[in-house]
């Protein structure tokens, strides 16, 4: 996956935004003003923080080793996946939608349904 496919997947979710509130070299992605990822696109190689079910993120990190706990994150809940070192590119859009999907269970229901993911 090329920075610009992560960039592209990560804003094809419904109400996603990418705003750089930790300068111009961090792209961050949210939803509903929560985020979802976290990437230096420009970085090599090319990693991306994800949140993650704390069960699942102790299994991948065993699996996967380019994926490791969360870079300057919540080690429990986000995961740093190096996706480009070797990790299936079908597999990485499978962590950056679970991300997605977790940070918008946890909204309001009323933002779920507007965002049409119950």
């Amino acid at each position: 996956m090329t920075p610009q496919e992560l960039r592209t997947f990560c804003l094809s979710f419904n109400d996603v935004v990418e705003e750089f509130p930790f300068g111009p070299e961090a792209s961050v992605f949210k939803v509903a003003g929560k985020m979802f990822a976290l990437s230096r696109l420009d970085g090599v190689p090319l990693t991306v923080n994800l949140k993650c079910d704390p069960d699942m993120a102790v299994q991948l990190r065993a699996a996967h080793p380019e994926i490791v706990p969360g870079w300057h994150m919540s080690k429990r809940h986000w995961n740093t996946v190096t996706v480009d070192a070797g990790l299936p590119d079908q597999q990485a859009r499978e962590l950056v939608e679970d991300s997605y999907d977790l940070v918008v269970a946890g909204l309001p229901r009323a933002e779920r349904l507007r965002l049409d993911r119950p």
